[in-house]
């Protein structure tokens, strides 16, 4: 059984957004914002590592890409609502 891609890449992102939430405690959205937050930050992760020239293989490089990418967006989320 093969899992669409797309679909993938949203589990991914769900997993990514749920630990990106825990490692930076208090600056989440709580749990759908992350979640939500973790789907466009494994988008941000996978443009990011894209520009950096760097690869990430399997279903665990993808959530750590994913989390990255997850973490830079509610850092830099996080600054724009204390301006």
């Amino acid at each position: 059984m093969n899992i669409p891609s797309w679909l993938y890449f949203i589990l991914i992102g769900l997993i990514a957004g749920w630990l990106a939430g825990r490692i930076m405690k208090g600056r989440g959205f709580g749990l759908v914002g992350n979640l939500i937050v973790g789907v466009v930050g494994a988008w941000l992760g996978s443009f990011v590592f894209g520009l950096l020239n760097l690869s990430a293989y399997g279903t665990l490089g993808m959530i750590v890409m994913a989390t990255i990418g997850a973490i830079v967006l509610l850092y830099v989320v996080g600054l724009i609502k204390k301006m």
